[in-house]
């Protein structure tokens, strides 16, 4: 049997005990990790520097948070971290923060709390820097001001506006910044990469809305100093004085801004005062300097050492005076230290006359006078002296003031003499007005001296100063010409204060020689003058004399000269008054014992130009088609240059076409060939280097050249003549084939019987009941052809007629019918051998009727009619009726109308009743046929048309004839002209050749 097991029962801790244990045990432990709080945090500000200062206690912390902001707007500027060590003396913790705007523009609050890695301590109390945006503050305000600073830096301002105003802008000099607003007042902006300020500053100003200016400041941007180039020397052998060079300029002026100087310590009182001075002077030689420079942005130092005597300037010399003469002059100074007496010097003098500086050195101890030598008299000099150390030497001392002085006078040097002679034994001598320096001194006059060697004779005339020419006759000089010695001398000399000149000579020859220079050369004008050159002569014992004049002048000229000598082949003319465009002579002279002699000449312009007029007298003239232009030269003066040749141009008014370019400056005309009548205007212009002159024109109008229009009208008239020979002997000989092709022979008709008997007019013998019946005058037809009655004419055959002849009454009458056209051509005359006519033949066409039984008053009635009709050249009777026979009725035959009336109207035709067949045919009438038709239209107009064939005018056998009419042969007389005569003719020549 088991016994029960007791054991002790424990009590549970309660879960709230170990959290409370456990809480305190934490809070034991950060209380021991935190860092400290900062205590008895301060604030200094530097508003120069823009620097606030910060100063605490941390106790052994050493990395601390720190927080600034703007306390209006509360926007933090600055927060970081900073390490700050403990000062061991004070215990604290410092620490220097610059702003970047002014401390002044707003107000700043800073907090600090202690950092140990990522445990910070709580943040310390607030510590507010006030600035002057406060509302006590009403005024408005702007800074930095006065603010010094450095070129190429950035400054910001800032602009706190008064109560109850409105911000507008604020301006850097003319320029709008752009601004930040700091608090409710203040306004911030910043300029960068600022440039140096001007003498009073840069102007930055702040303005309201209204763009009134509120306020503003100045601020003054320039540059440290950077002197260099410190020298000390002595002037005294005692004393130095020390020099340097400012080098750039800072830009700041005023007490406050400038640079300041001190050597060796010691205030350089001279330079300080005036900025523009760099000498500093110590009482003794120390041997070493030191030069400080200082400004408010900053300060430089320069050093030199030396000893004394390698450092000795003298100073200028005093007091120069002067003794003179006329050729030298001595000069005298005196020293304002004696020690200069026993140092050795070297002094220059600087001696200046007529704007001409020479420069002359003179050594000595203790120097204190010089002798000028080489002077000229009656000149005024101007003479500088300054002297160094002979030995060791460092610098020229400084100059001395300008003495000045004037030598004495002396005799004139002897004048330059020229003569100048016509060839009417006239001429002038001349010479040329003595110089300053030739003349020494002032010239009262002159005297010219002529004397003939030969003759022993002198003529002595005296001029004034302002004379330099004298007019000579040869022929008043001497009267014997034919002696050996053919020339006068003439001697001049001048005159001053101080004597005479020695006398001038030359010779003037009593014959001149008409000896010319074989060529003119051509002169070209370069460096101030005209060079020229020439082979030597060795006639020029006393050298050569080169003329020059205006080569346009023809009386009193200015002449000018130079003398050469002998061993010298070449000068320049120069002048000053060489004028451009004006043409110069230059001759060359040998200078011997005996007269000059002309060697060699040249010409030449100093510049040329245009010429200044045309040409002169340009006028026109026709030659045939051609126009010759002819002018006059430019006079000399105006040529202005050497002419190249002339531009001939026909003018167009607007427009100026080139002829011709002709090169040969001598040419006076030109001939313009090959032109047609009209009018035409001319321009000539002369050329030189330089270009053209204005031109001148003329004009002219071109006729018909009468000679050479007869010559043409003689020419054509010889021309056809000689063609109408060859047409004519062509066609002589070729004239059967002529004949042959246009008129060929009409062949004979071939008829039954003997037909070769004279033929005579054709017999038709009347019919056993012919009779001619009256008719009815029937109207006539237009339409039909007509017959015109015409009497027989008398034919003269071989000789044989019957003009003479008495008429048979018994025999019936022969009537002949011609067609109505009556053709203006030629009768050709009949042959026996003559064939029958074709329908289209030219010439008119006969037919011969014999009537029976016709009585004999109807004939002579019906010739009476037609004589008529041809006395009155052809003119139409309409009225007259035309009746044949006796009885009861007329014949009337089929008539033709006359011939055209003399008006230009259609001919009328001449009408006739046309006969009507009897009614019962109680006897049988006759009636001839009228229906003939023609072969070609009839032409109006006159009695130019053809007359058409016909057949045969009765109802029995008929022929027809190619005969022409009686009126056309007369006709053909009436006209007296017209292609008839000619066809006569060419048909004549033709039927000549027939064998």
């Amino acid at each position: 049997m088991s016994s029960p097991n007791f054991s002790p029962k424990l009590k549970p801790i309660p879960i709230w005990l170990i959290c409370v244990v456990l809480g305190l045990y934490n809070i034991h432990i950060d209380a021991k990790d935190v860092p400290p709080v900062p205590q008895q945090v301060s604030l200094s500000a530097n508003m120069e520097m823009e620097q606030l200062s910060l100063s605490w206690l941390g106790g052994a912390a050493t990395t601390f948070d720190l927080l600034i902001l703007r306390t209006e707007l509360n926007e933090t500027i600055f927060y970081n971290t900073v390490s700050v060590t403990v000062d061991q003396v004070s215990g604290r913790h410092q620490w220097n923060w610059t702003s970047v705007e002014p401390l002044k523009c707003t107000s700043l609050s800073v907090q600090l709390r202690s950092r140990d890695g990522q445990t910070t301590s709580e943040w310390s109390d607030t510590q507010i820097l006030p600035g002057m945006d406060l509302p006590s503050n009403k005024m408005s305000q702007m800074y930095p001001q006065d603010r010094v600073v450095t070129v190429g830096t950035n400054t910001t301002f800032c602009c706190i506006v008064g109560e109850r105003k409105q911000f507008g802008s604020i301006h850097y000099i003319d320029t709008v910044m752009n601004v930040t607003r700091l608090s409710r007042r203040s306004y911030a902006t910043t300029r960068i990469n600022q440039g140096p300020s001007g003498i009073t500053g840069t102007n930055v100003f702040c303005s309201n809305d209204q763009k009134t200016i509120l306020t503003g400041v100045v601020v003054f941007v320039g540059y440290p100093p950077l002197p260099s180039d410190l020298v000390c020397e002595t002037h005294d052998l005692t004393s130095a004085v020390c020099q340097w060079n400012r080098g750039r300029d800072t830009h700041l002026y005023g007490k406050k801004r400038k640079t300041y100087y001190t050597l060796n310590r010691r205030d350089c009182t001279e330079a300080n005062k005036n900025q523009k001075s760099t000498v500093c002077g110590l009482d003794q030689w120390d041997g070493n300097w030191t030069l400080v420079a200082e400004n408010p942005l900053g300060q430089y130092s320069l050093t030199d050492s030396a000893e004394l005597k390698h450092r000795v300037r003298p100073v200028a010399p005093a007091n120069l005076t002067s003794v003179l003469h006329a050729w030298n002059t001595t000069v005298l100074w005196q020293w304002k230290y004696k020690s200069y007496k026993s140092l050795a010097l070297i002094c220059q003098v600087e001696l200046t006359s007529d704007g001409h500086t020479t420069m002359r050195t003179f050594p000595g101890v203790g120097l204190r006078s010089v002798d000028l030598l080489d002077l000229h008299p009656d000149e005024d000099y101007s003479v500088r002296v300054r002297c160094g150390a002979q030995q060791n030497f460092w610098k020229w001392g400084d100059w001395s003031d300008p003495f000045a002085f004037r030598t004495s006078i002396d005799i004139p040097e002897a004048p330059d003499v020229w003569v100048w002679m016509d060839r009417d034994n006239t001429g002038r001598i001349m010479w040329k007005p003595l110089m300053q320096r030739e003349s020494h001194g002032q010239i009262t006059g002159y005297k010219v001296t002529l004397w003939s060697t030969e003759e022993n004779i002198q003529h002595t005339e005296t001029f004034p100063p302002s004379t330099f020419t004298m007019p000579v006759n040869l022929t008043h000089i001497t009267t014997t010409r034919n002696g050996n010695n053919n020339r006068v001398i003439a001697t001049i000399v001048a005159k001053n204060a101080a004597g005479v000149s020695p006398p001038a000579s030359i010779g003037i020859p009593l014959h001149l020689t008409d000896v010319e220079p074989p060529a003119v050369s051509k002169a070209v004008y370069m460096d101030g003058g005209f060079p020229l050159s020439w082979q030597s002569d060795a006639n020029a014992s006393c050298g050569y004399v080169v003329e020059w004049r205006d080569a346009s002048c023809l009386q009193d000229c200015l002449v000018e000269w130079t003398k050469v000598a002998a061993e010298n082949t070449n000068v320049s003319a120069q002048s000053g008054n060489f004028q451009p465009g004006v043409r110069y002579t230059f001759s060359l002279y040998s200078c011997s014992s005996e007269a000059p002699e002309l060697l060699r000449c040249w010409q030449g312009y100093m510049q040329e130009l245009v010429p200044s007029s045309s040409v002169l007298y340009l006028s026109t003239s026709q030659q045939d088609s051609d126009i010759q232009l002819s002018w006059e030269e430019i006079p000399l003066v105006n040529r202005r240059g050497f002419l190249l040749g002339y531009h001939i141009y026909l003018n167009n008014g607007s427009q100026l076409t080139l002829l011709a370019n002709l090169l040969d400056p001598s040419s006076r005309n030109y001939t313009v060939t090959g032109l047609s009548v009209g009018s035409y205007k001319f321009t000539v212009k002369a050329y030189t280097s330089v270009g053209e002159d204005t031109g001148a024109t003329a004009s002219i109008t071109m006729e018909t050249y009468a000679d050479w229009l007869i010559l043409e009208i003689l020419a054509s008239l010889g021309t056809m003549t000689c063609f109408l020979v060859l047409v004519t002997l062509f066609c002589y000989k070729k004239r059967k084939w002529v004949k042959m092709a246009f008129y060929p022979d009409i062949p004979e008709p071939k008829l039954a019987g003997d037909w070769s008997r004279t033929q005579g007019p054709l017999d038709v013998k009347p019919s056993p009941h012919s009779m001619v019946h009256i008719v009815e005058e029937p109207e006539w037809d237009s339409s039909k052809e007509a017959l015109v009655v015409i009497p027989e004419e008398e034919e003269d055959e071989e000789g044989q007629g019957t003009g003479d002849e008495p008429v048979d009454t018994d025999e019936p009458t022969s009537l002949r019918y011609y067609n109505q056209v009556i053709d203006d051509r030629p009768i050709r005359p009949r042959f026996p051998d003559s064939s029958a006519s074709s329908a289209s033949s030219l010439d008119s066409a006969r037919t011969d009727v014999t009537y029976t039984g016709i009585q004999t008053s109807g004939s002579s009635m019906a010739f009476q009619l037609q004589s008529h009709g041809s006395s009155e050249e052809h003119q139409p009777q309409t009225d007259l009726p035309v009746s044949f026979g006796s009885g009861e009725g007329d014949y009337r035959p089929q008539m033709q109308p006359g011939t055209q009336s003399q008006s230009p109207g259609p001919a009328p035709h001449l009408s006739f009743p046309e006969p009507q067949p009897a009614i019962g045919g109680s006897f049988g009438g006759y009636q001839p046929q009228c229906s003939w038709h023609l072969d070609s239209p009839m032409e109006p107009g006159g009695n130019g048309g053809r007359a058409p064939s016909m057949g045969s005018p009765t109802s029995v056998t008929s022929t027809q004839f190619l005969l022409p009419d009686d009126g056309s042969e007369e006709h053909a007389e009436g006209k007296g002209q017209g292609p008839s005569s000619a066809t006569t003719w060419f048909h004549n020549l033709l039927s000549s050749a027939k064998p």
